[in-house]
């Protein structure tokens, strides 16, 4: 529903195109653009090491003492974090504190997986940025800030009344049950803040804040040069940990996640400051420039737009996948 009024502006520039997926030609080095049929792992693989936590491949049906060795070898210690290589939303994405845990994580979800460091920055923010292949510098376009969900203590209650009198924590009890490191029974003292999810994701309670007065030419810098060094990347959203303001500035960051035409400049979704008008005026900004490059890479860099025919094998693909995964959530 959210979408429904932008569909007719989306059709009039794909008959100006004259190619109902010529969004397909906006991020070349990632498969489809970035429409969601993408590995996650071989897109992480287009960022430099030093942006990028440390990460370990685990294929469905490959030895599972290989992938224990290799987090070894790379010095990856628990807690992790084990996530599907195609995914969206936050689906079985979880945090894993022991090897008996991740044994458990592989045999329930058979599926490609990846295994990442568990990064301690105490910030989350997704960075929309987009440049058009003829300039020399992109632009921020979107930063949203990520506040975990979590209670704060008062003395005299426990973390399960807090939960129930929180008005956001208490929608995310069953997920928040599931978390043995959390004690419901535990009274917290004054001021005292737990956090409750340690995935920033909307569908594990963390709330999005628009956070675009960050926006500035030294944070512009920091993610240009960052752009230049991953080939065929124009159009798209970083989910990134860091410290603090000053070390985003200053490029010192992991991303956690490439997004490429699917994402979304997500500070929309801050009610308390972005009408729902708004919003829809925000998306037809983003899919204007993202026809521009679309068409630019296409007429003037040969980029050739993907088949129609193969867009939809891969989205009846990933709708398959994308039903098991539900499954497979829904049994665990």
């Amino acid at each position: 529903m959210f979408y429904l009024p932008n569909i007719p502006f989306a059709l009039f520039h794909a008959i100006k195109a004259k190619n109902l997926v010529f969004y397909t030609a906006v991020n070349p080095s990632i498969s489809n653009s970035g429409i969601g049929t993408e590995s996650k792992f071989e897109t992480l693989k287009l960022i430099p090491e030093a942006y990028i936590p440390l990460t370990v491949f685990h294929k469905n049906g490959s030895s599972t003492n290989h992938t224990l060795q290799e987090l070894k070898l790379k010095g990856i210690e628990y807690p992790i974090i084990a996530k599907p290589d195609i995914g969206f939303r936050g689906l079985l994405v979880q945090k894993i504190d022991s090897e008996s845990a991740l044994l458990n994580y592989i045999r329930k979800y058979p599926i490609d997986i990846i295994l990442q460091e568990f990064l301690k920055e105490p910030n989350e923010c997704g960075v929309f940025f987009q440049r058009h292949p003829q300039e020399t510098k992109g632009v921020i376009t979107s930063i949203t800030l990520k506040e975990f969900l979590h209670v704060t203590g008062n003395g005299n209650n426990t973390v399960l009344e807090l939960i129930e009198k929180h008005s956001r924590a208490k929608m995310y009890l069953k997920l928040i049950r599931e978390n043995p490191q959390i004690n419901l029974d535990q009274i917290l003292g004054q001021g005292i803040k737990l956090q409750l999810s340690d995935i920033g994701n909307h569908s594990k309670g963390t709330q999005f804040i628009n956070g675009n007065h960050l926006i500035s030419s030294q944070l512009e810098g920091a993610f240009n040069i960052l752009n230049k060094q991953i080939d065929g990347w124009y159009y798209g959203r970083l989910d990134i940990k860091y410290n603090s303001l000053e070390d985003l500035e200053k490029g010192l960051f992991k991303i956690i996640e490439l997004n490429g035409i699917l994402a979304e400049p997500t500070h929309i979704y801050d009610a308390t400051k972005i009408s729902y008008l708004k919003a829809l005026k925000e998306m037809r900004t983003h899919w204007r420039n993202l026809y521009i490059i679309a068409r630019y890479n296409h007429e003037t860099k040969q980029i050739p737009y993907r088949s129609v025919i193969g867009l939809i094998k891969d989205v009846r693909n990933l709708k398959k996948y994308t039903k098991n995964l539900q499954k497979l959530n829904r049994i665990a």
